[in-house]
């Protein structure tokens, strides 16, 4: 007992120690809201922790990873009567509101357009409206984040998606009063935050037979598990030589780590892409996908 308190006051004491996150939100110079050190940060160091705002497996995953953490299913998995996978009672009953309006719901015809059409996020939009309805989330939850420009070709598809959205809301039978969030400016505004601010959860292999998992999934191109939205690390900015990094251990819960030692006051950033690709590559993909040209020290040296 003696030995068991004295563990427990050296973790607590440890945990002050810490203290709160090493970072604040301010305003950068060039690319609005940014994340900064707020003390001198090692290498290595965990710099917080984060859980999603709304995530949403890969489709082709659906009953291979928990419906609301992500986890995969190691061999013998806890399935729902409706055939989702929980990985464990904590997450069964964190998403049982959202989890009992979706199953109750026939998704036949909106799965079919998004599947045949190879669209993902989506479904995300449909998770946060069942979400809503369940009260466990505010219909404005993502309104802080930053919106993606679309253009009118993507206004059109997202205006079909929604009209498949909702009269699927209005065959189940919910009534209107709960469902007057559910307009086309909404999900509109969703997926415009969605589109640029989620990120594809790639779990780090944690045991061997994860590790066997992890390149059997990425032989059959199911090396994410799904997409997430979180709140702070949608607020770090770019960098195609990142000083920080984002990582999934086990589940969807996001971990932020110092890549080399990091200056007090100094701005982090992660590298939103694959950063071994040329600068050419680099600078499509992020105009393309995230509507911006960098202007890294790597970019302007040609790197």
């Amino acid at each position: 007992m003696f030995l068991r308190r004295r563990l427990l006051s050296t973790a607590a004491a440890a945990t002050a120690a810490r203290g709160p996150p090493p970072i604040r939100v301010s305003l950068t110079e060039s690319a609005g809201r940014g994340v900064f050190a707020t003390r001198p940060v090692s290498s290595g160091e965990l710099l917080h922790s984060a859980q999603p705002l709304v995530s949403h497996p890969s489709h082709s995953l659906l009953h291979e990873v928990c419906y609301n953490c992500l986890r995969r299913k190691p061999g013998e998995g806890r399935a729902s009567s409706g055939g989702d996978y929980f990985c464990s009672d904590a997450c069964r009953d964190h998403a049982k509101g959202f989890h009992d309006i979706e199953k109750n719901v026939d998704w036949s015809l909106f799965d079919y357009h998004c599947s045949s059409r190879d669209l993902k996020y989506p479904y995300m939009a449909k998770r946060l409206a069942c979400m809503v309805i369940s009260g466990a989330a505010n219909a404005d939850c993502l309104n802080i984040l930053q919106p993606a420009l679309l253009h009118q070709g993507t206004l059109i598809e997202m205006k079909e998606e929604f009209e498949l959205l909702e009269s699927t809301f209005r065959k189940a039978g919910f009534q209107e009063e709960i469902t007057t969030f559910l307009t086309i400016d909404w999900y509109i505004n969703v997926l415009a935050r969605i589109r640029i601010n989620a990120f594809r959860i790639e779990l780090v292999a944690s045991s061997y037979e994860d590790l066997l998992s992890s390149a059997a999934a990425s032989v059959s191109c199911d090396s994410s598990v799904g997409n997430a939205v979180y709140m702070l690390p949608s607020f770090y900015n770019h960098d195609c030589d990142p000083n920080a990094h984002i990582v999934w251990l086990q589940n969807a819960d996001a971990k932020l780590k110092a890549l080399r030692d990091i200056e007090e006051g100094e701005e982090l950033c992660i590298c939103y892409i694959d950063a071994s690709m040329d600068a050419d590559a680099r600078q499509k993909i992020l105009a393309d996908g995230f509507g911006f040209e960098c202007r890294c020290l790597r970019c302007l040296s040609g790197d």
